[in-house]
């Protein structure tokens, strides 16, 4: 029994990616008019298509041409082609099918427009035209399979498939880090500055129209990417944020923990999932395409049994004056804990000094509560000067916890 693969088809596939078009490149030939070709070379420029009027030496000119191969696909970007079936033959054909499927490393997805249902006659010179559309969400090998189906006048079942491989590149390549801001001067307890490095790995430029963070249900975020101005809050990369192959920018945001995570450290602790980055771009024919990361995620601070943080404190105090400080002390292990308060004067390296009884105990805190504690010190040195020395032991297990360069505070002279 012969192959119908094998035998002449009478219909013709053709496929073709639909791209926007490109400025046509102009190259001018730059001579001297007492050159001996001066004069051949400047008429041959005054008669190039491409030549922008006025502009005989610009390296761009006026005309868009169609791309002469089938190009490079980025990750995120719409992926659209042209699908014909063409009637080479002089015969009539029934009962057209038309199928176009996306073979990825992962999955097969049908992206025919047409109806399911054969098309009943092809008549000789016509043809069968389907545009499809995909944005492309992986990387690596893809494969459009084309099937083609029909029936001759003789009642011969006919059909055919075609196969395009193309790979899909990494437009752009995304770094995190992660900053944690307790313990910090000013900055609310728990908050977590996050760095998005974005760098530009195609080989043409690309603007940057959207840049944002999604935070996760745990949080809450401030984009830190614009600055104050004359006219208002304009983005410090400007309003034509275009970014050139192998340049990378880099984009601030602030998270901080939604309220009710508070009322048990645990889930605090437990919080991994900061967000997803959603970024949009154009190419420079407007082509649009956007990409958005896998859940970012960072590690969880580590509070050990006991965690301390600074509720109250001045700014600014005065040479050879008390001031007083609230700490507040959190029970996070699962136990409960008997405290007892030491007050350690570092010197004399330390421009501050304990005022108060040291020794105090401060009784039992139960599992996953806090207790507000007031302390007060002296300032004996001026100078940006850093609170240090409290020491909290744990009465059952005999252990100490020593908490160290808690807060700042500048120490100014009577005079200034």
């Amino acid at each position: 029994m012969e192959n119908n693969r094998d035998r002449e088809q009478l219909l013709a596939l053709k496929v073709m990616r639909l791209t926007k078009p490109s400025l046509m490149p102009h190259q001018p030939l730059i001579a001297e008019s007492r050159d001996l070709c001066g004069d051949v070379l400047s008429r041959l420029n005054d008669a190039e298509i491409a030549r922008t009027p006025g502009l005989c030496s610009f390296p761009l000119g006026n005309l868009l041409t169609l791309p002469q191969n089938f190009g490079n696909i980025f990750l995120g970007e719409t992926f659209s082609s042209y699908i014909s079936v063409h009637n080479d033959s002089s015969q009539l054909c029934k009962e057209i099918t038309l199928k176009a499927d996306l073979q990825t490393g992962s999955q097969r997805l049908s992206l025919s427009t047409l109806s399911s249902q054969p098309i009943p006659e092809l008549q000789p010179d016509h043809s069968i035209d389907d545009v499809i559309h995909h944005e492309v969400k992986e990387l690596g090998t893809h494969i459009l399979v084309c099937a083609v189906s029909y029936m001759l006048t003789s009642g011969e079942r006919m059909q055919f498939r075609k196969f395009f491989k193309f790979q899909v590149l990494k437009p752009l390549d995304v770094k995190t880090k992660f900053y944690n801001a307790e313990n910090i001067k000013d900055v609310q307890s728990d908050e977590v500055y996050l760095e998005a490095q974005i760098q530009n790995i195609t080989p043409g430029p690309i603007y940057m129209e959207h840049v944002s963070l999604d935070p996760s249900p745990q949080y809450t975020a401030l984009e830190l990417n614009a600055k104050d101005g004359k006219e208002g809050s304009q983005p410090v990369f400007g309003t034509m944020d275009c970014l050139s192959p192998n340049d990378t920018r880099q984009y601030l945001y602030c998270l901080a923990p939604r309220p009710e995570l508070y009322a048990d450290t645990r889930l605090l602790k437990g919080v991994t999932n900061i967000g997803k980055l959603d970024i949009v771009w154009k190419t420079t024919m407007g082509e649009r395409g956007r990409l958005q990361t896998s859940q970012l995620q960072r590690v969880a601070p580590g509070y050990g049994d006991i965690r301390l943080t600074v509720e109250c404190v001045p700014d600014t105090v005065a040479l050879e004056s008390n001031f007083d400080i609230i700490c507040r002390i959190t029970n996070c292990c699962e136990r409960i804990m008997d405290l007892t308060l030491v007050l350690q004067n570092i010197a004399p390296s330390s421009g501050l000094l304990w005022c108060g009884v040291s020794g105090r105990q401060l009784g039992k805190l139960p599992q996953n509560e806090s207790l507000d504690i007031p302390l007060s010190l002296i300032a004996v040195v001026p100078g940006l000067q850093t609170i240090s020395g409290l020491r909290l032991t744990d009465n059952f297990l005999k252990r100490t916890y020593e908490h160290d360069e808690i807060a700042q505070v500048f120490v100014v002279s009577a005079c200034s």
